[in-house]
């Protein structure tokens, strides 16, 4: 089948194969459609070339994503098979602290007064008046370098940089000021037209080996400006024009196959940040890029079935760690263990996915409804709840079936010889069946609930 699907559709651009992708029903179930995507560009052997690149390091890091969790799961088997059951639980906790534990360091840069702060709190999922949120102003408000850690991932930074071109932080000088090798990647921003100075700036940062991203802000002032002054106003044409001039600027001055995203930080949903997002994704290293989906802003439905997948590849880890625990022979120390574990897990999912009480109060705040009325159409008993192990507990006497798996693991203690291998089985499918279809309830009301923030019916 690869090499079918290779076969036809090698040398194929990306815009193409978006066309086709838009036309699958089923690929619209879960991807967001807006009416004003770019329109699609002319194939050129380079751009094919460097596509079949990037293609190339997607497959090498998915490769080396497949690799560490075979190695995980191998070194748990070598250990059980040495009836070794508290280094298999060790190697469990320590993959699950490493995913979750990851660093991710954004730069958002660019001249004086573009948005650069307004994009970093949008990008963080806060208002520009709320506590922790990066000052904003009509003048430079940032004069050296801010950290601005995500709010419910504070391993994840993103950090407003001074504004490049001025007197004081001149082109020349600024990478090595800004401590450029702490950051992942770069997001240059502007606010017209990329000036020389950003141009200068995504060639130093193409030296030292980092991607860096071209934000065209405030599009929607832009849209509004010439709605007002054009006689026949075309929005899509509009925004083609503006992207295509802040391309042509950029070649001009140097700046090969640039990638320029048109947005507005006050409607993510809009215009070209989800396309923003996507290459993000594709261009971060595996192990970074779940991490990555995690903090990013529901936008779209697309965004919320990535962040369903990833933390669907980790539920077999958790249901292992519950399994090992089972494995003790000591009455009730499985239960209360599968409790804590499924109220951390719980928490990470309302937290990831919007449904967190805080996430439900802005959406209640935006749409001038009450918190009542935004609850009214969840289905998940956990959705807009502080999880807690009684919350837990609570939800396991509503779900038949784990119920009579955690009855029945606690009565396979009894077995003289069995009970061990019984116990971790049952425990295993009880933690693995809770997770997985509550997350798919939760992946439901997410959406809704993005429906309603978007007063999309």
């Amino acid at each position: 089948m690869y090499i079918h699907l290779r076969d036809k559709y090698s040398g194929i651009s990306s815009a193409r194969v978006k066309e086709t992708l838009d036309r699958s029903r089923r690929y619209q179930l879960h991807k967001a459609s807006f009416c004003n995507k770019p329109a699609p560009k002319p194939i050129i052997a380079k751009a094919v070339q460097d596509r079949h690149q990037v293609d190339l390091v997607d497959m090498g890091e998915w490769r080396v994503k497949c690799a560490l969790e075979s190695k995980v799961i191998e070194d748990i088997k070598k250990a059980l098979e040495k009836n070794d059951t508290d280094s298999a639980a060790l190697i469990t906790q320590k993959y699950l602290g490493d995913i979750n534990n990851i660093s991710l360091n954004i730069a958002v840069t660019g001249e004086s007064g573009v948005g650069k702060s307004t994009f970093v709190n949008a990008f963080r999922g806060i208002d520009n008046r709320d506590e922790g949120a990066a000052p904003t102003g009509v003048v430079e408000t940032t004069m050296k370098p801010e950290p601005y850690p995500h709010p419910r991932h504070p391993n994840v930074t993103l950090w407003d940089l001074p504004g490049v071109g001025t007197t004081k932080f001149p082109a020349d000088q600024y990478l090595k000021y800004v401590e450029f090798e702490k950051f992942d990647f770069f997001i240059i921003v502007s606010a017209d037209r990329l000036s020389e100075n950003d141009a200068k700036l995504a060639q130093e940062i193409k030296k030292i080996g980092r991607k860096f991203y071209f934000v065209r802000s405030k599009i929607d002032n832009n849209l509004s400006d010439a709605k007002r002054s054009q006689r026949e106003y075309d929005e899509e044409k509009t925004l083609q024009e503006i992207r295509e001039n802040c391309i042509q600027g950029l070649e001009k001055q140097g700046v090969a196959s640039p990638q320029v995203f048109l947005v507005s930080s006050f409607h993510l949903h809009l215009y070209d940040f989800p396309a923003l997002q996507d290459t993000m994704e594709r261009e971060l290293p595996s192990h970074k890029r779940d991490f990555l989906i995690l903090v990013l802003p529901n936008i779209c439905k697309s965004t919320i079935y990535k962040k369903k997948e990833v933390f669907r590849s980790r539920i077999k880890y958790y249901a292992i760690l519950s399994a090992f625990v089972a494995a003790v022979p000591i009455p009730g120390l499985s239960i209360a263990a599968d409790s804590s574990i499924v109220a951390k897990v719980l928490q990470d999912y309302l937290n990831g996915l919007g449904l967190d009480e805080k996430s439900l109060e802005k959406v209640s705040n935006a749409t001038k409804r009450s918190l009542s009325d935004v609850r009214a159409g969840m289905k998940c008993l956990c959705s807009g709840q502080n999880v807690t192990k009684e919350h837990v507990n609570s939800m396991l006497k509503h779900s038949v079936y784990p119920t009579v798996l955690v009855a029945a693991e606690e009565g396979s203690r009894m077995l003289p010889v069995l009970k061990i291998p019984i116990a971790a089985l049952l425990s295993f499918t009880s933690i693995y069946r809770v997770l997985t279809s509550t997350l798919e309830s939760l992946s439901v009301d997410a959406e809704n609930v993005l429906m309603e923030a978007l007063d999309i019916k």
